[in-house]
């Protein structure tokens, strides 16, 4: 079972959610994701567990918990969806080219 938690603490490595996490069963796998250009958590992680029953008792009982001063969010992570190649956010700018003509109104 793959576990998404958000709001997490900035200080949160992967060691912490292993070990909060594997108060509940066997983990696989435990990432908190890290901004390319920082460096700092982004503030939110994956855990994988081995055991579906004993992920989502984990997820019962850790979601809306305080962690690390945090009311953290604890649900199944849902796959990742395609996005289209041409939404990719941040700053966009009109492109006018050179011929552009001031409005007047």
């Amino acid at each position: 079972m793959n576990i998404y938690i958000s709001n997490l603490s900035y200080a949160i490595n992967d060691g912490d959610l292993k070990d909060l996490f594997g108060e509940y069963g066997e983990i696989t796998s435990a990432k908190v994701i890290i901004d390319r250009e920082t460096g700092r958590s982004r503030g939110f992680g994956f855990v994988e567990m081995s055991d579906d029953a004993q992920g989502q008792k984990a997820i019962d009982e850790l979601n809306q918990a305080e962690y690390d001063g945090k009311v953290i969010n604890v649900t199944v992570a849902r796959p990742r969806t395609d996005r289209p190649a041409g939404n990719r956010g941040g700053f966009r700018r009109n492109n006018f080219g050179g011929d552009h003509k001031e409005r007047r109104y």
